[in-house]
C-alpha cells in the first residue's frame, strides 16, 4: 500500500513526509459493545417467559436451579389452568400432559407450577394430583422471595386436639 510520501529537498538524507489519513474504520469497539449487548439479552431473555398473570405468594425459601426449558403450568386467580402461555379448557389438562415428551435420559421434565395466592389450595392440589397422576413428580413451586417469617404456630389444647368449632370454623 503506498502511504504518498514526500520528499524534502536533501540528497542524503532520510525521507521524510506525512502519513495520509487511514480510510479504513476501526470495529473493534462497536464488536466489543455488540457482544456485551448480546450477553446482556441472552441472560434478561430466559427471565421474559411468564406471560401469565400471576400473583405469586410469599415464601422464604431457597431459589432451586432451573433447567433448560421447564415446563410452566399456570393457575390464574379465576382458575384457569395455563400450560406455558396457552389457556386449557377444563378437562384437558391430562390430555396435555400425556402429550408432553420425556428428556433424552428417559425422564420426564421437570414442572414450574405458578399459582395465584387468591386461587383455593384445593385447586392447586387438584392440579398437583394430576401432573402426579400423569407421572410428574418433579414440580417446582414458584413463589415471591420477599415473605417474613412465620407466626408462631399456636399449641394444640389439652386435650390433644386443634381448637375447632362445631360447626368447623377455628
Amino acid at each position: 500500500m503506498a502511504m504518498g510520501l514526500a520528499s524534502s529537498g536533501r540528497s542524503g538524507g532520510r525521507r521524510r513526509g506525512r502519513r495520509a489519513p487511514m480510510a479504513e474504520i476501526n470495529v473493534t469497539p462497536f464488536v466489543d459493545v455488540m457482544l456485551v449487548l448480546l450477553i446482556i439479552f441472552m441472560v434478561t431473555a430466559p427471565l421474559l417467559t411468564s406471560g401469565v398473570p400471576v400473583e405469586l405468594p410469599d415464601s422464604r425459601a431457597n431459589a432451586l436451579p432451573t433447567e433448560q426449558d421447564p415446563i410452566t403450568l399456570s393457575i390464574g386467580a379465576t382458575g384457569l389452568i395455563y400450560l406455558d402461555n396457552d389457556p386449557l379448557e377444563p378437562g384437558e389438562l391430562p390430555g396435555r400432559l400425556s402429550n408432553i415428551r420425556p428428556n433424552p435420559d428417559g425422564s420426564l421434565p421437570q414442572i414450574t407450577l405458578r399459582g395465584d395466592r387468591a386461587i383455593d389450595y384445593g385447586r392447586v392440589m387438584a392440579v398437583m394430583g394430576e401432573l402426579n397422576r400423569a407421572g410428574f413428580n418433579s414440580i417446582a413451586l414458584v413463589t415471591n422471595g420477599s415473605a417474613a417469617a412465620p407466626a408462631a404456630i399456636d399449641a394444640p389444647d389439652s386435650s390433644g386436639s386443634d381448637i375447632i368449632g362445631s360447626d368447623g370454623e377455628q
